[in-house]
């Protein structure tokens, strides 16, 4: 990590506790533990704003006529759906 900064964080103590023991269990410390699940939810709210605006720009009848032209190979055995 590059440059560090420092934050008072004001967490219940039910909180804090289940934290503490989660890090304890993972042979983390607090600060580590708490990092990591900053670092996890910054990736997973861009990660889900990424695929909103990829969805704005998809185009629901190109994809419906991409997927039921003709032609191609037969699916293999493994791979027919049965009746």
């Amino acid at each position: 990590m590059g440059t560090q900064s420092n934050y008072a964080l004001r967490l219940p103590l039910s909180l804090k506790a289940g934290a503490e023991q989660v890090a304890r269990e993972d042979g983390t410390t607090l600060n580590q533990f708490i990092v990591s699940a900053v670092a996890e939810k910054l990736s997973a709210m861009k990660t889900a704003d990424y695929f909103a605006q990829r969805a704005q720009r998809g185009d629901v009848n190109a994809a419906l006529a991409f997927l039921s032209r003709q032609g191609g190979q037969a699916p293999e055995e493994q791979d027919v759906l049965s009746s």
